[in-house]
């Protein structure tokens, strides 16, 4: 994964609450394995009419807004635990999620494909979405390492939570994997020290 310190840029409004994973990502989508190419089908069913035409009066096809964060409404990610629904919000771009509430599942699944999910109180969702769908060259910094999000324009500023083990893997572009081979050092020791301990025994 790519490393994730901090990131400045415009953002998404999509204000609907309770967005499912079956609607980040319909289930006929679901047949490949690769996490390559499921941008192309994030929000489908929304994005394109049942002729297959672009619905313009989505907000991902709305030329005016643009970035790497999407802010959407109450409980993101509720529904079936698709991994899928993370794999296509990173491919098509996006880095960071901002809601006032996420499913455990979700979240979980997302910080594993390096999407942040930022969870904020109801009113700063609030002055997000209508600063953003106002001003759509409003720009939100997302800073990790000191764990606050601020919308640039109002200058105004909230702390997020973020669980220490997945802070320390996205700032370091870190899998699971990659983790365990940065203590690999400090495990070697370990192991060589309790192998001493039984010898003098």
């Amino acid at each position: 994964m790519e490393k994730f310190i901090s990131l400045t840029s415009k953002a998404v409004p999509l204000p609907q609450e309770n967005i499912d994973t079956d609607q980040i990502i319909p289930a006929r989508f679901l047949k490949a394995t690769n996490k390559k190419g499921f941008g192309e089908n994030l929000f489908r069913d929304w994005r394109y009419d049942r002729d297959g035409k672009l619905n313009d009066s989505f907000v991902l096809n709305d030329t005016m807004y643009s970035g790497k964060i999407l802010v959407a409404g109450h409980n993101f990610g509720c529904g079936s635990s698709r991994e899928h629904a993370a794999w296509a919000l990173s491919d098509y771009g996006f880095k960071v999620i901002v809601s006032s509430f996420f499913a455990d599942i979700f979240k979980g699944n997302a910080l594993n494909n390096g999407v942040l999910p930022v969870q904020v109180s109801e009113e700063f969702l609030k002055l997000l979405l209508n600063e953003i769908s106002k001003n759509p060259e409003s720009e939100v910094e997302i800073n990790l390492e000191e764990q606050y999000i601020e919308l640039k324009s109002k200058a105004e500023k909230a702390y997020f939570e973020i669980d220490a083990y997945k802070k320390t893997c996205l700032m370091n572009g870190y899998d699971d994997i990659d983790f365990l081979l940065s203590k690999k050092a400090e495990i070697e020791e370990f192991e060589a020290h309790r192998k001493l301990a039984r010898v003098s025994d």
